[in-house]
C-alpha cells in the first residue's frame, strides 16, 4: 500500500487524466471517421453526377450508341480510390476506375429497386470494411440506367491509421508529462504541510506559546493551521492550569505538614507534661484531618477530570436533602451568629447521586456561612421551573467583587487568601460544586453585589434517565 500522500494524489490525477485522454481519443477517432465517410459520400455523389453528364453528352455524340457512350464517359472520369460504372438493370454496361470484380455492382442493381428516387446512396459489402455507393438514375428512350460511383471504406484506413498511431504513441508521452506535472503540483501544494510538521516538531511542553506559521498557503491548509494553533492554545491553557494546580496543591499541603512537623519537633525536643502532649497531639490531629479533607478533594477532582467517577444514581426527594443539609449546618451557623433559614417546599422527586448532591448543598451553605458576618442571614430554597429544578442559596454577606466573580470557580482561588486559610478553606469548594452540577447535566450561577450578599443558583434537569 502506498503511504505517500503525494504519490497517491499523483496516481489519482494520472488515472483521471488517462481516462479523460482515452475518452477524448475515442471521441476524436469516431468524429474523424464519420467526417471522412461524409466527405467520401459527398465526393462519390459529385463523381456520379459528373459521370451522368458525360454519359448524356457521349450519347449525343455517338448517335445513341449506348455501349460506346458509356465506355467513353467512364474512361473520361479520372477518379482516385473509387470506381465508376454504368448499369442497365443487373447488366454492367461499362465500368472503370479499377473495377475487376463486378459482384458488388450486381448487388447495387439488386438494391436499387428499394430506392425510387433519382439519386440515392447505399452501403454494400465490398473489400474488408465494405463500401459506400452513390447512385443516379438516367433514362434514355425508355431505357433505364444507373450511374454508380463506388468508394471502398478501405481507402479511409490510411487516414484513420495515422490518427490511431498518433493517439497510441502520443498517449504514453502525454501521460508521462501529466504524471511529472501532477507530482510537481502535488509537491508544491503539500509543501506547507512539511513546514507545519517541522514547526510542530519544535514545539514541546516548554514552548507551547509558539504557533504555526505557513505564510500565504491555500485556504484549506490555512484552516488546518488555524485549527492546530487553536489546539495549541487550549493545550497551553491546560498546561498552565496544571502547573498552577500543582503549585497551589503543593502550597496547601506544605502548611499543615509544616505545622505537624513543627509540633512534633517541639514535643520531642524535651520532656513535656501530659497536658502539653495532649495539646500538641490535638493540633496534629486537626492538621491531619485538614490534610485528609484536602487529599479527598484533590482525589475527587482528579477522578472527575479523568472521567472515572461513576455516579451512584438513585431516586430521592430533593426537598428532604436540602432540609437535612440545613439541619446539619445549623450549629455552625449559630456559632457564627448567622441565621440559617430553609424555605419549605413540596415533595420534589429527583434521580441523581444523592451523596454528591448533598455535598454540593453543604459546600454552598458552608461557603455562605464563612462569608456572612454575625447578624447576617442565609436562605436555602428549592424551586421547580418546568423540566428544571433550581437550588438557590442566598446570603447577606460581604459579596463578591466584579473582578473576582469570574474566578471563584477556579481551583484554589480565594479572594481573601489569608482569611480563607485561617478558616480552614482550600479554595476547592466551589470547584467541586461546579463539577457536581455539570456531572448531573446542570449548571451553577452566581449573582453578587459587594456588601449586599451573594446568591448561588444551581439548575438541574428533572429527567428520568440517568445523568452522565
Amino acid at each position: 500500500m502506498i503511504r505517500s500522500f503525494r504519490l497517491r494524489i499523483t496516481i489519482w490525477y494520472l488515472a483521471f487524466f488517462a481516462a479523460l485522454l482515452v475518452l477524448f481519443g475515442v471521441y476524436l477517432y469516431g468524429v474523424l471517421a464519420k467526417a471522412l465517410e461524409s466527405r467520401l459520400d459527398t465526393r462519390l455523389a459529385s463523381e456520379a453526377a459528373t459521370a451522368e453528364g458525360l454519359f448524356d453528352d457521349e450519347i449525343g455524340e455517338m448517335h445513341g450508341d449506348i455501349e460506346r457512350a458509356a465506355s467513353e464517359a467512364v474512361s473520361e472520369m479520372h477518379v482516385r480510390d473509387s470506381s465508376i460504372a454504368v448499369l442497365e438493370g443487373s447488366r454492367v454496361v461499362a465500368a472503370g476506375g479499377g473495377v475487376s470484380d463486378t459482384t458488388h455492382l450486381h448487388r447495387v442493381a439488386e438494391l436499387a429497386d428499394a430506392h425510387p428516387t433519382a439519386e440515392f446512396a447505399l452501403s454494400i459489402p465490398a473489400g474488408k470494411r465494405g463500401a459506400h455507393v452513390a447512385v443516379r438514375r438516367y433514362r434514355y428512350r425508355h431505357r433505364n440506367f444507373l450511374i454508380v460511383s463506388v468508394g471502398p471504406l478501405d481507402s479511409l484506413d490510411a487516414d484513420l491509421d495515422l490518427v490511431r498511431r498518433v493517439v497510441l504513441f502520443g498517449m504514453p508521452f502525454l501521460l508521462s508529462l501529466a504524471g511529472l506535472g501532477g507530482y510537481l503540483v502535488a509537491s508544491r501544494s503539500l509543501a506547507p504541510l512539511g513546514w507545519m510538521a517541522d514547526q510542530a516538531h519544535r514545539i514541546s511542553g516548554s514552548n507551547l506559546d509558539k504557533r504555526l506559521e505557513i505564510g500565504n498557503a491555500a485556504e484549506e491548509l490555512e484552516m488546518l493551521a488555524v485549527s492546530f494553533n487553536e489546539l495549541l492554545a487550549r493545550l497551553d491553557q491546560s498546561f498552565a492550569g496544571m502547573k498552577r494546580f500543582v503549585a497551589d496543591a503543593s502550597h496547601e499541603l506544605r502548611t499543615p505538614l509544616a505545622i505537624i512537623h513543627g509540633e512534633a519537633d517541639v514535643s520531642l525536643a524535651q520532656p513535656r507534661t501530659p497536658a502539653e502532649y495532649q495539646q500538641s497531639l490535638a493540633i496534629i490531629l486537626d492538621e491531619s484531618r485538614r490534610l485528609s479533607r484536602l487529599v479527598d478533594d484533590l482525589l475527587n477532582l482528579a477522578r472527575a477530570d479523568s472521567g472515572r467517577v461513576q455516579l451512584q444514581v438513585d431516586e430521592f426527594y430533593f426537598n428532604d436533602l436540602v432540609s437535612e443539609c440545613c439541619r446539619s449546618l445549623h450549629g455552625l451557623a449559630s456559632a457564627r451568629k448567622v441565621e440559617l433559614d430553609c424555605i419549605p417546599c413540596g415533595d420534589v422527586a429527583f434521580r441523581g447521586d444523592q451523596g454528591l448532591l448533598r455535598r454540593l448543598v453543604i459546600n454552598l451553605l458552608d461557603n455562605a456561612i464563612r462569608y456572612t458576618p454575625p447578624g447576617g442571614r442565609i436562605t436555602a430554597s428549592l424551586e421547580e421551573h418546568g423540566a428544571q429544578l433550581q437550588v438557590r442559596i442566598a446570603d447577606t454577606g460581604i459579596g463578591i467583587a466584579p473582578e473576582v466573580a469570574p474566578h471563584i470557580f477556579e481551583r484554589f482561588y480565594r479572594a481573601d487568601k489569608a482569611r480563607s486559610r485561617a478558616e480552614g478553606g482550600f479554595g476547592l469548594g466551589l470547584s467541586i460544586v461546579q463539577w457536581i452540577a455539570e456531572s448531573h447535566r446542570g449548571a451553577v450561577e452566581v449573582f453578587s453585589r459587594p456588601e449586599h450578599g451573594s446568591t448561588f443558583t444551581v439548575t438541574l434537569p428533572l429527567e428520568r434517565d440517568e445523568p452522565a
